[in-house]
Order: structure tokens, then sequence, then C-alpha cells
């Protein structure tokens, strides 16, 4: 019998996502114990709601009297939306923007296939840094791209001379996702210049541009005072693809953008063809809704204390119960070191004290696991013991 399905499809899903395997195990074992008797840091769901100003944003949008309110609008985005925030986001990012420099997107998700479809040919290259957001891989496979994984160091940052012997001809653009997820890792500025250096030095070489796509939607999820270095300013090839579903805590909402350095080569042609490449991808445009509260509430973000108060309980709580754990300067995830060199072999041991966690090989790192402290403070303290005894049992 011929399959229904594409072959390529049903092999990824087979490969699947352990972050959304996890949190449908996650799903039953509650219907099992209940709700409260189960300890799920398998999602990177935002916990809380959006800020007071948004939500305000959202109701006066709602109630006033506006023509085809929820009508379609340009591809790119409103206008007078995209002029306004690219005001606010040059002194963020350090650079000129124009309005004609943004396309508002469905999320982070949509300005990244958006931006790989409109700039990558099939069978060209695109670079990602082990650990990774696991859906790059398809992302890249949605327009016919290799994938090529390269290692970071110890302390997950970029490895500049491994990425200097990854490069070559068929590269096309790397994809740095700073705060990161799954390690929280901000990378430090002298690193993001060394790349971007080392990429403008290749794009001169191979007579062609390559890109880095700059995703970061946990900017403005940052502890210890650190301001994440902005991409854009380091390199006139960088592509911002963001999104404000962390910031804002409307992941369901998918609203982002994709910022293009004003002097990036051809800009026009690129802001042309992200824009077309939004349409025909199926995005459309950005939600109406979403982008006329966002121009009543530009540079609006969520409180961060609960993330760091959070991080602080949990980090110190596994350190001293043995875990390894590099400390994460950004993001809401930790990715200590399992006990056992088989990550899947501990996420079982976890799960005997209905404690719910991701194997890191989901993210190009196995013998990791990736814990979301975005979830109340009780969950934490109440799974504590859980992981003390998962530990001990290592041990015996």
């Amino acid at each position: 019998m011929s399959h229904p399905i594409a072959t390529r499809i049903e092999k990824f899903m087979e490969a699947g996502s352990w972050i959304r395997r996890m949190f449908e195990e996650g799903a039953t074992m509650k219907k099992e114990f209940g709700v409260d008797n189960v300890f799920d840091f398998s999602l990177g769901n935002p916990i809380g709601n959006p800020p007071n100003e948004f939500i305000k944003a959202l109701r006066d949008v709602l109630d006033e009297d506006i023509p085809m309110k929820h009508g379609y609008m340009p591809n790119a985005g409103f206008p007078n939306l995209r002029q306004d925030l690219a005001r606010y986001l040059s002194s963020e990012y350090g650079v000129p923007l124009q309005g004609n420099n943004l396309v508002m997107t469905v999320g982070a998700a949509g300005a990244m296939n958006v931006a790989l479809k409109a700039l990558v040919n099939p069978g060209e290259t695109v670079l990602i840094f082990a650990p990774f957001f696991v859906e790059y891989r398809f992302y890249i496979d949605n327009v016919g791209a290799r994938c090529r994984i390269v290692e970071t160091d110890k302390t997950f940052n970029l490895d500049v001379s491994a990425i200097e012997k990854a490069l070559d001809r068929s590269v096309k653009a790397l994809i740095i996702n700073t705060p990161n997820n799954p390690t929280g890792r901000v990378y430090p500025e002298e690193t993001l210049r060394e790349v971007s250096d080392l990429v403008a030095a290749a794009s001169r070489d191979y007579g062609h541009p390559i890109y880095i796509l700059s995703d970061e939607p946990y900017k403005r999820i940052v502890y210890d005072g650190i301001v994440p270095p902005s991409l854009l300013r380091l390199s006139e090839n960088a592509i911002i693809c963001t999104s404000y579903s962390k910031e804002l805590c409307i992941a369901g909402e998918r609203l982002g953008y994709i910022a293009v350095h004003p002097s990036c080569p051809d800009v026009e042609r690129i802001m042309g063809a992200l824009t077309f490449c939004n349409r025909i991808l199926g995005f459309v445009n950005a939600p109406a809704l979403m982008q006329r509260a966002l121009h009543h509430s530009i540079g609006t973000a969520v409180d961060i204390t609960t993330y760091e108060n959070n991080r602080t309980l949990f980090l110190s709580a596994l350190k001293t119960m043995g875990y390894d754990i590099v400390t994460p300067e950004g993001a809401f995830y930790l990715f200590p070191r399992t006990p056992i060199e088989d990550d899947v072999d501990f996420i079982a041991e976890l799960k005997k004290e209905q404690i719910l966690a991701v194997p890191g090989r989901g993210f190009g790192r196995a013998g990791y696991m990736r814990l979301a402290y975005c979830v109340a403070t009780s969950v934490i303290e109440r799974a504590l013991p859980g992981f003390e005894r998962a530990i001990q049992r290592t041990k015996a």
C-alpha cells in the first residue's frame, strides 16, 4: 500500500520533537496522577499574563472605530507601526533603521521560515550550533537546504575555530540564537564580533553574501545586568528574526518581525523578497489586532522577577544535589548534564518522580537535559525532592 503522507515528513515525525513528546506524555500523566502531582518542565510556555500596558492597548484597539480593523494590510505589516517600531529599535540595536527595513511576521518561526525561503537556495548550507532549537533542522529542510551542525564549547559559547572550519562555498547562512534555547547562554560581544568578521571575510572570499540570522525572542529576559550584544550593530549581513512571544507573554498570538541592516547589500531586493515570501508561504501578514495593540505599547515588556527568582532557586538547589550546570544568563531554561551518560534513561528516572524534562539529544547535545523554569515557583519547590531521589539512585 502506498504511503499516505510524504516519506520525508514521515521520517521527521518518527524522529519527532522531544519537547512535544514530553509535553504530550505530561498530559497523559496529569490525567493519571492529577495536575498538582506532575511537575512539568518540558515546554517553554511563558507564565503569567501580558503587561497591563499591552492588555490596555488591545482593549483600546477593540473599542476604536477603525475602518477595516480586521482586514488585510500590506504584506510587510502596517506602515505606521513599522516606522514607529523602527524608530524604537534603532536605539536598541544601535543601527538607524527605517520602517522599510522591517517585515512584521507570524512569530519568530514565521520570520525564520520567511528569511530562509527568501535568501537560501536548495542545496546550499545553513550552519546551526549545538545545542540548538530543535525546529531549525526542519525549517532548513523546508527550503531544500542542508543543515550543518557545529558544536559549541564546554560552556556553550560559540567556537570560532570550529565555525571557521565549517564555512565553505556552499554556506549561505548561519542561525545564531542568543540568549540561547536550551542553554540560556548569552554569547559575548567579543565572540560575536569574531564570528561577524569571519563571515564577512568568507563572503568576500566566496563572492556571495553569507547571512547571519539572529533568532532572539529572549533578548529582554536576561539576568545579572547583562545586555545581549546587537548582531545588527556588528554585521551588515545580520538579519534579526524574532518574536514578542516571550517578552510580552503572548506566545499563542504569533507576532514577530524581521529586521534587516539598512546597509546590507541589495537591501531593497532583500526586503522585496522577504515581503513576497511572507505572502507565498501562507502567513500573508502578521495578525492585525496584535500589530495594532503593539503599536500602542512599543517598548513594553514583562516583569522577569519570577523567572529570576525561579532561576536562583532551581540552580542553587540542583547544584547542591550534585547536578553539573552552566549558569544561564538569559531565557528561562536550565541545561544540566545528566548524572548518567544516557540522557533518555535519566529522563525515565525523573518520570518515576512525575517530573518531566526534555533529553538533551533533542537539542543536538546528548548527556544533558532541558528544564524550563517558566512555571509557578511552587512547582519547582515540590519537584526538588524528586530530583534529589533521582540523582541518588544513580549513585547507588
